[in-house]
């Protein structure tokens, strides 16, 4: 088991990446504590996660707000003694366009919530995982900072992204000497909610089927089959793992060979 006796601190626990970054960090012989805004996606992933409840705590969290980020740290360390490593998870996806119609106050928000909330949790971990010795925070960026869809325009999105790759270089220099190390994944289009729900729409304004729009997304691919949320989740256990002890500063793409760097 890659995280056996380790507690990991996983934001954004929705019902697609979220809930598999906590379940396979659970397998994967972690303690979990699981944070996001809807309490109902908390107590069904803490559920699946370990039915015992004794591996999983949660708390409704906000990584907006820095005091609900102090709060689930702290809950990680009062539960289990510690905290080893972060992944962040948490993030706002929903505004979409470009420069020419842009709303920046909509853009701040996006900003406020992908970067300095990301950076608030992390610096939420950092008291704990400096007293253990070190640790690993990985953040969750995406495909679309480095090679934008021509499916869909998420300017804000994309660019709240990048700005957070940036960050990763130097908060890997800052915290190496604690040995916390800092890295990122990347994902293309990824099979869970958010895409089968564009998979389902596209079919539908097009009147064709589904298989069509999603062959169309696969046929860019150097695999012949899309990543799932799942296989993100693998590689999140991975860099958040000792296996990943001498990796810092990196950013790994998990696109099927979509895009290749």
């Amino acid at each position: 088991m890659l995280l056996r006796d380790k507690t990991v601190v996983v934001s954004g626990v929705g019902a697609g990446l979220g809930r598999q970054v906590a379940l396979a960090c659970a397998r994967d012989g972690a303690s979990v504590a699981l944070g996001a805004r809807t309490e109902s996606r908390l107590t069904e992933t803490a559920a699946l996660a370990d039915p015992s409840g004794e591996r999983v705590a949660w708390r409704v969290t906000d990584i907006a707000d820095e005091e609900q980020c102090a709060a689930l740290a702290a809950l990680a360390a009062e539960r289990f003694g510690g905290i080893d490593a972060v992944v962040h998870v948490a993030a706002l996806d929903s505004l979409f366009g470009g420069l020419a119609d842009a709303d920046f106050a909509a853009w701040r928000r996006v900003v406020d919530v992908n970067l300095f909330g990301t950076l608030r949790m992390t610096r939420a971990c950092l008291p704990s995982m400096t007293e253990r010795g070190g640790g690993s925070v990985v953040f969750v960026g995406t495909q679309s900072s480095v090679a934008a869809p021509s499916e869909v325009r998420q300017a804000a999105y994309a660019a709240s992204k990048g700005a957070l790759v940036s960050a990763m270089y130097s908060l890997a220099r800052e915290l190496g000497p604690r040995r916390i190390r800092v890295n990122t994944v990347q994902p293309g289009w990824m099979w869970g909610p958010p895409v089968e729900a564009y998979v389902r729409y596209a079919a539908d304004a097009e009147d064709v089927p589904e298989s069509e729009v999603l062959g169309r997304l696969t046929a860019r691919m150097a695999l012949p089959e899309m990543a799932t949320d799942a296989d993100v989740a693998q590689s999140a256990v991975f860099l958040a793992s000792d296996r990943a002890r001498a990796i810092t500063g990196q950013s790994l793409l998990v696109n099927a060979g979509e895009v290749m760097r």
